[in-house]
């Protein structure tokens, strides 16, 4: 399937053009590979807009897809819910999706997400969960809380798919579904007209089919040049960290995940194993509940007393976890935190990014952690898993990309490289050498 750096280049030699690159995905986007992916389409104004833009725009005509969290002028924002379906319309487009539509981007519509984008799984009883895109024999998660975003992506019915990210939302469904997911320094893309899990943690970013389509991407979102260099894999340092990125692997995740290290080995990078003290406090940090269900609790107090019971009660459950904390406890935690990311970084410094599986698992079916009070384990348990490796990197203000390094004949794994706040450039930069070092072998 080409990303949108071959589809541009084959709309600039004539060999295609946007209408007949939007027909297509509007094409896929209503087929049954996307059943439950968009909660509202918008197939007639893509049609319109793809024939009105420029070519030498850089997105040309092309389509994105928007989770359902951000403001899209004249539709309401129900954000994976049902208490805000009808809430009024939004006056203008979120900051993020204008700069899509500004870069030439077209929205083909709105993407399914899990409530509230409080999970990691992607399941929704309220709009039904998108099957993820790897294997059409057997309906797998999708991974969120961004997940008709990935699948979208996964299938061909959008090259961008613009989510948000507060602990893997867009790096998880990324891994699982076999595509890239770049979450930047949370503080590059604005994050107004979307709906907030966690203030602190919250960032707009997008997943897409290649690197080179996630720097262009993040290029538009940021308002931004990516300085990409031409650093060689040979020149470049890795860590891997040992504890508790590791822990519990799947085996097709060891598998996959050893495979990748010897192949960067063997294209020149250096890698040394490290440990990392620090992410064993990250339980005691946020053990009074985390800035997530603090700052979601915040948010939702109201609403949850008006219309609880039209919540998801496995997201209920977790945002009225904070409820309990004090005041004390979060700004304690502000603080904890910095001086945490502060040991983090200093043990960092040396390397030009950390290398670690995405996720420990791969897909589990849909139907084992299905709606129902009797797979409430399973739920919090897979949850918790999707959710480890990558929300370590929201706690610590950090950048990262997510790319696919299965083999063919094997469910989807992402390999992660990520390091601290604002190496985005760096981070960007390794992963297309990585990138090219994995799809050569």
């Amino acid at each position: 399937m080409n990303d949108l750096h071959t589809t541009r280049l084959a709309l600039l030699a004539g060999q295609t053009d946007a209408a007949t690159a939007m027909q297509d995905a509007i094409a896929i986007a209503g087929s049954t590979a996307c059943a439950h992916v968009f909660t509202r389409t918008a197939f007639d104004e893509a049609r319109s807009a793809s024939a009105r833009a420029s070519l030498q725009s850089p997105l040309s005509g092309l389509a994105f897809s928007a989770k359902d969290l951000f403001d899209v002028a004249g539709q309401p924002t129900p954000a994976g819910s049902v208490v805000l379906a009808h809430s009024p319309p939004a006056k203008a487009d979120a900051t993020a999706v204008a700069r899509l539509r500004q870069a030439g981007g077209v929205n083909i519509g709105r993407t399914n997400m899990t409530e509230f984008a409080f999970s990691g799984v992607g399941v929704n009883p309220h709009y039904g969960t998108p099957a993820n895109a790897c294997d059409p024999a057997t309906p797998r998660i999708p991974g969120g809380s961004s997940s008709g975003a990935a699948v979208s992506v996964a299938t061909g019915a959008a090259f961008i798919g613009l989510g948000s990210d507060t602990g893997g939302s867009i790096r998880i469904p990324a891994a699982l579904n076999g595509i890239v997911g770049f979450k930047s320094t949370a503080r590059l893309v604005p994050t107004d007209g979307a709906v907030p899990l966690s203030t602190t943690l919250d960032t707009v970013c997008a997943m897409t089919r290649s690197v080179r389509d996630a720097i262009t991407a993040h290029e538009i979102l940021a308002a931004r040049r990516v300085t990409a260099g031409t650093t060689s894999l040979s020149a470049c340092r890795f860590a891997v960290v040992r504890n508790v990125f590791l822990d519990g692997l799947d085996p097709t995740v060891a598998t996959a995940f050893e495979r990748s290290l010897k192949i960067l080995r063997a294209a020149g990078a250096q890698i040394q194993e490290i440990e990392l003290p620090e992410v064993a406090e990250l339980a005691t940090l946020n053990a009074t509940g985390g800035f997530s269900a603090a700052e979601a609790y915040a948010w939702h107090r109201l609403l949850l007393e008006r219309s609880g019971a039209g919540y998801d009660p496995r997201v209920a459950q977790r945002i009225l976890k904070g409820a309990a904390m004090k005041a004390y406890e979060y700004i304690d935690l502000v603080a904890a935190r910095r001086d945490w990311i502060a040991r983090v970084e200093h043990t960092l410094a040396a390397f030009d990014a950390v290398l670690s599986p995405t996720v420990p698992i791969t897909a589990p079916t849909i139907e084992s952690v299905a709606p129902g009070e009797e797979r409430d384990d399973a739920f919090f348990r897979i949850n918790g898993l999707l959710l480890r490796n990558p929300s370590i990197v929201n706690m610590l203000d950090g950048c990262a990309i997510s790319l696919p390094c299965h083999a063919v004949n094997e469910l989807p794994v992402g390999l992660m490289l990520w390091h601290g706040a604002l190496h985005d450039d760096a981070v960007l930069a390794v992963a297309l050498r990585a990138e090219q070092a994995l799809q050569r072998r």
